[in-house]
């Protein structure tokens, strides 16, 4: 579980005018994610044992009989989830093995899919190339880049607040919304370990949606994938949830994908 020393909390509140008891009631809804990104976006006190644990774009590898998804989505993004660290998440991912994320990332998705590859099952990668009532097609491959995973902290920026950062939001104070969202973006980047980047592939925690967020009611963040994060020259947010309960039996059918721009 990502934390911050207490006292480098509170002086941190201090700062930007919070009050204790709404740091308190904030920390209390705060969830911990994982943010995927490239070697130079690791804080530098990470770097020294820093472990790969995932990668955007390439070809599949696949087990026997188990082909690209029936749309044809491009591989997005595959985890190794033994690389990641534990303990950290709230919600449960596989112990081991890996995670390949088929969505379209330009345009809304008509179809998507996540697949779990155990480990130690034989696996063959997968050419982009099909055929097609006589016709070759070509899926669309994205550049592979290694990304290192980073414990942070995510916030719900949907949910009502608490009675004591309702108050404080209440007072007569007109810089009071901003004091709290800079002091939100400050204990991220405590929690990160340097300056949080803005594009990246976070896993689990809440959602930083562009739109509505579709992580509410049952439904929790499983990945948020920003366009840019795969291809430079995609500007979409690209979200999936899905129950706890069905992340957690390892159920990816019934998940939900949404694309936003």
């Amino acid at each position: 579980m990502t934390s911050i020393d207490e006292p480098l909390l509170l002086e941190t509140a201090a700062k930007y005018g919070v009050p204790q008891p709404v740091v308190g009631e904030l920390m209390a809804r705060a969830r911990p994610c994982l943010y995927l990104v490239p070697y130079d976006q690791v804080p530098e006190s990470l770097r020294e044992n820093a472990r790969p644990a995932a990668r955007t774009g390439g070809l599949p590898a696949l087990p026997d009989g188990v082909n690209w998804p029936d749309g044809k989505e491009p591989l997005v993004l595959s985890v190794d989830c033994a690389a990641l660290p534990q303990g950290v998440l709230d919600i449960e991912l596989p112990a081991d093995g890996h995670l390949l994320f088929f969505t379209e990332i330009e345009y809304p998705p008509e179809g998507s899919a996540v697949l779990h590859i155990p480990a130690g099952v034989r696996t063959t990668e997968r050419p982009a190339s099909y055929q097609l009532d006589g016709e070759t097609g070509e899926i669309r491959v994205y550049e592979p880049r290694t990304l290192y995973p980073v414990p942070g902290l995510t916030f719900d920026g949907e949910g009502d607040g608490g009675p004591h950062i309702n108050a404080f939001l209440d007072g007569d104070g007109d810089g009071d919304q901003d004091a709290l969202d800079s002091f939100e973006e400050a204990v991220r980047d405590l929690a990160f370990g340097g300056h949080r980047p803005g594009v990246c592939v976070q896993l689990g925690g809440f959602s930083e949606p562009w739109d509505m967020a579709p992580d509410t009611g049952d439904l929790v963040l499983f990945a948020q994938m920003a366009g840019q994060a795969i291809d430079y020259d995609v500007f979409t947010m690209n979200l999936v949830v899905g129950t706890r309960e069905d992340l957690a039996a390892r159920q990816y059918t019934g998940l939900g994908y949404e694309q936003q721009c």
